[in-house]
């Protein structure tokens, strides 16, 4: 276990809980501005799925927000990085596996700050979430190989889909109730 008053180590799990919920909050944003251009693009079924997904983030961020407030610190409210707009729907994809690869492995990490010091009920949250990342991961990728193996043909199944995703807990929670 890391050295230091409790004061300290309770600091930096907030500190990365911060650091994790800003890359949520940029997440949001990055798939809610991808789902509005595939809806655009007229392929529904990608623009739900990734309605969906921007709906588990938000999930996430909330998470660290409120374990941020059970600690007495203070959620912050920006975002990580900037927001790739009008991104080719071939480059959406690989984007985005990229994207999560980046939050497992750092959130794998913060899940070690966690642990050295001493907040394992933080620890099970980085868990939880990791789980639900590599979900995401999982399913960029497969749409990805779908579209670098079939291109056209894909496509030309999506096209003309619908958009709606009605009331929905979000991707992984959709996911979980169909087993």
């Amino acid at each position: 276990m890391a050295n230091g008053s409790r004061e300290e180590r309770r600091n930096k799990v907030i500190e990365v809980l911060n650091k994790a919920r800003s890359m949520e909050l940029q997440a949001i944003h990055q798939y809610m501005n991808q789902h509005y251009n595939l809806d655009g693009m007229d392929y529904g079924e990608l623009a739900a799925n990734m309605k969906l997904i921007a709906i588990d983030e938000m999930r996430h961020a909330e998470a660290f927000a409120e374990r941020i407030k059970e600690l007495g610190g203070e959620p912050t409210s920006e975002i990580s990085g900037k927001i790739e707009k009008g991104q080719e729907i071939n480059l959406i994809y690989p984007f985005d596996v990229e994207r999560e690869e980046d939050a497992v492995d750092v959130y794998n990490q913060f899940l070690l700050v966690c642990r050295e010091n001493g907040d394992s009920i933080t620890m099970k949250l980085f868990e939880t979430i990791i789980e639900e990342e590599q979900a995401h991961l999982n399913y960029f990728a497969n749409i990805d190989e779908h579209l670098k193996n079939l291109g056209a043909t894909f496509l030309a199944r999506i096209a003309g889909t619908s958009a709606s995703t009605g009331p929905s807990k979000g991707f992984t929670v959709k996911a979980n109730s169909a087993q």
